[in-house]
């Protein structure tokens, strides 16, 4: 093996995820230690990027290399905590504009016939709030037959109905309120993101295409410094997002010739549930580009993961492969194989984290140099292109073009 990278800047785009930068800080720093003793790395901390507003470092030896490698989250979870606030009655009038946004373009329909488990985890959402709304409603009836049987007596038969009414809402909306607050299930949450992917039918809202601008400008900074390698990882949402930012620089012409090499890492991606949208032109522009830019692209993803379109090709299932298309290359994680058994057996109803399973270590990986490691693509000596560079695409990986709408922007 020759060394091609001595230092990295890897940009690590998240999902639709409310949650503190630092908890990937410490969810890297955790998984990269349990890599190192299973795999025999040696991890260590290192130094963030500087101008990051978020990131860490760490130094590694991994495959008898050394090599320095700086991680700067980009930083949005401000937009999704703005999408997520609300209360009672916006989040079921988001269920609402959700469902017809996805029912009334045909999208639900064809996504269907890729995967069955983000489907489900769509719908999902709408079953447990519709479900939390009747027994909430169910309640307040039987407090309002309570109470008209009190107090009913003691008023005129026309203030009868008002009482029930008051009694009802009275007593269903702290429910409401109590489920909402714990959203043990997720069910809220779920429907804020979807309605924040769809509530422009699948067109990016401004606030997401400025902070957008400002990653590119992040990402160009990176590619005009001394690194080997610019590694872009997109989680979940954050993977359509990695997209049109990078088709963004190759189009400005902010990649220099003979500068670092420019990756994308795509983990657990959801591209379907915007690209299958009727606005998404620009989404499917620049898939479209970046199928056949000079970019390496690797796809991950895995069929035990339900909230990803595990195995599909985000650009040939959009229905925009262009001729000549050459990425990305589609993998799978493979779980199964890739995970003991008891700890796939710890992770089978915990959806979320199997979801992020793609950012932590892996317990049982068979060692060859193209196995999806992440802590080893990150922090390792080789780029993403040439780590992969006879990898295979997974066999069972879905290319059929089933959207219907393939409109891309001008």
């Amino acid at each position: 093996m020759t060394q091609q990278v001595t230092r990295r800047h890897v940009f690590y785009i998240p999902g639709f995820d409310p949650v503190p930068p630092r908890a990937y800080r410490e969810r890297y720093r955790r998984e990269a230690a349990r890599q190192a003793a299973l795999s025999g790395y040696e991890i260590d901390r290192g130094t963030a990027p500087q101008g990051a507003r978020f990131g860490w470092g760490v130094r590694a030896r991994i495959e008898g290399a050394e090599v320095d490698a700086r991680f700067e989250l980009l930083y949005w979870a401000d937009i999704v905590q703005a999408g997520m606030r609300g209360g009672i009655v916006s989040g079921y009038l988001a269920l609402a504009r959700t469902a017809w946004a996805y029912i009334g373009s045909g999208a639900l329909f064809r996504l269907m016939r890729l995967r069955k488990g983000p489907v489900i985890a769509a719908l999902y959402p709408v079953v447990v709030l519709l479900a939390q709304l009747a027994l909430a409603l169910a309640a307040g009836v039987v407090a309002a037959a309570v109470a008209a049987r009190l107090l009913g007596p003691m008023l005129p038969p026309a203030a009868e109905g008002a009482l029930r009414l008051a009694v009802v809402i009275g007593a269903a909306w702290p429910i409401l309120r109590w489920f909402q607050r714990r959203d043990h299930l997720y069910a809220w949450y779920l429907v804020k993101d979807y309605a924040f992917s769809s509530r422009l039918h699948g067109a990016y809202p401004p606030e997401q295409e400025a902070r957008m601008r400002r990653f590119a400008d992040r990402i160009a900074a990176a590619l005009a410094s001394d690194v080997d390698e610019v590694l872009v990882v997109g989680h979940s949402s954050g993977a359509y997002i990695a997209v049109s930012v990078l088709a963004d620089l190759l189009r400005d012409g902010r990649v220099p010739a003979g500068g670092p090499a420019l990756s994308l890492l795509t983990l657990g991606q959801v591209v379907p549930m915007v690209s299958f949208l009727p606005r998404a032109t620009r989404l499917r522009a620049d898939l479209a580009f970046l199928g056949t830019a000079s970019v390496p692209w690797v796809d991950v993803t895995a069929p035990g993961d339900g909230c990803a379109f595990a195995l599909c090709d985000p650009v040939a299932v959009s229905g925009v492969a262009p001729e000549g298309k050459r990425w990305p290359l589609v993998i799978s994680a493979a779980f199964t194989q890739t995970l003991r058994p008891e700890t796939l057996a710890a992770l089978r109803w915990r959806l979320f984290e199997l979801h992020f399973q793609y950012l932590n270590a892996f317990d049982n990986l068979p060692g060859r140099a193209d196995d999806y490691d992440y802590i080893r693509i990150t922090a390792g000596p080789l780029t993403l292109g040439t780590r992969f560079a006879g990898r295979a695409p997974s066999k069972s990986r879905i290319e059929t073009p089933v959207n219907r709408h393939r409109g891309i922007a001008a």
